[in-house]
C-alpha cells in the first residue's frame, strides 16, 4: 500500500500570535513551529499500517525551507521518505494543486490530510485534492479499517458517528479519534537518528495561482469585564440579562 500523509506546519498553539504591515501580514518572529494536530494524528495511523498493511508512507509539505525539521520529525516519528514542493503557500486551493500535481504520477492508494489545519481552518486541501484527483473522500475521520480495495471508515457527525464504506483510492480527512493523543509517537534517539538517513528530496513548484485573498487579519476583540451575581439575586440576573445582555 502506498500513503502519502500531507503536513501542515502550523503555530504552536502557546505561541504568542500578532500580524504587522497594518495587519496583512502574519508575524513569524519568535513563534515556534509543529505539525499541524490533525496531521499528526492521521501520520501515526499511516505508521501504524507500515506493519499492518506492508505500507510505504511518504509525507509532504508546501512550503519553503523553513518547514523542514517539521519534515524530519515525521521522519523520525516513522515516515520512509518527505518531499518538500518549493514555494510558500499561497491559499488552500494553490496548495491542494501542488499536491495534486505532484500525486497523479505516484498512484498513492490512501492520501491523508488532518481535516483542517489549526492555522487557518479552511478544511478545504482535502476535498480539491480529491475532486483534481477523481479520488472518494471522507473528512472528520474516527476509524479507518482497509481489506483489499475496500476501506471502511467511520467519521464524527452531528450527535453522532456515521459509518461508510469504499474503494480505494481514497483522500482522507483526519482528527483526534482515528488515534488518540495517548497514541502519538514521540521520535526517540533511534528514530532522530534514522530520519537523518532518510530521503528528504525538494521538488520544483508548479506556482499555481492562487485563487482566494486575505485581507487582513484582526485579533478578537479583549473580553469585557465579567459581573458576578449572588445565587439568592435572581431579579438583578433577570435585569441584568434583559437590559444589559439584552438576550432576554
Amino acid at each position: 500500500m502506498n500513503i502519502l500523509v500531507c503536513i501542515s506546519n502550523v503555530p504552536d498553539t502557546t505561541s504568542k500570535i500578532n500580524f504587522v504591515e497594518n495587519g496583512t501580514k502574519f508575524d513569524k518572529n519568535g513563534v515556534q513551529f509543529v505539525i499541524n494536530p490533525n496531521d499528526e494524528f492521521g501520520l501515526t495511523k499511516a505508521v501504524w499500517m507500515k506493519e499492518s498493511h506492508n505500507a510505504a508512507v511518504t509525507v509532504l509539505t508546501v512550503g519553503d525551507q523553513s518547514v523542514e525539521p517539521t519534515l524530519r520529525k515525521c521522519l523520525a516519528i516513522g515516515a520512509d521518505k518527505a518531499i518538500r514542493i518549493d514555494c510558500s503557500s499561497k491559499d488552500g486551493f494553490s496548495v491542494a494543486k501542488e499536491i495534486s500535481h505532484f500525486s497523479q504520477k505516484e498512484n498513492f492508494d490512501l492520501i491523508i490530510c488532518g481535516r483542517e489545519s489549526i492555522d487557518y481552518n479552511g478544511g478545504m486541501v482535502g476535498g480539491v485534492i480529491a475532486g483534481i484527483l477523481d479520488y472518494n473522500f471522507i473528512t472528520n475521520c474516527v476509524d479507518l479499517d482497509i481489506k483489499g480495495t475496500n476501506a471502511l471508515v467511520s467519521r464524527e457527525i452531528d450527535g453522532g458517528i456515521e459509518t461508510l464504506e469504499c474503494n480505494l483510492p481514497l483522500v482522507l480527512g483526519a482528527q483526534k479519534g482515528l488515534v488518540e493523543e495517548s497514541d502519538l509517537i514521540i521520535p526517540n534517539m533511534r528514530g532522530i537518528m534514522m530520519a537523518r538517513q532518510k530521503p528528504l528530496e525538494t521538488i520544483e513548484a508548479q506556482n499555481f495561482n492562487a485563487e482566494s485573498i486575505n485581507q487582513g487579519y484582526h485579533k478578537p476583540d479583549a473580553k469585557k469585564e465579567v459581573k458576578l451575581v449572588k445565587a439568592d439575586e435572581v431579579d438583578k440576573l433577570i435585569d441584568l440579562l434583559e437590559n444589559e445582555a439584552k438576550v432576554i
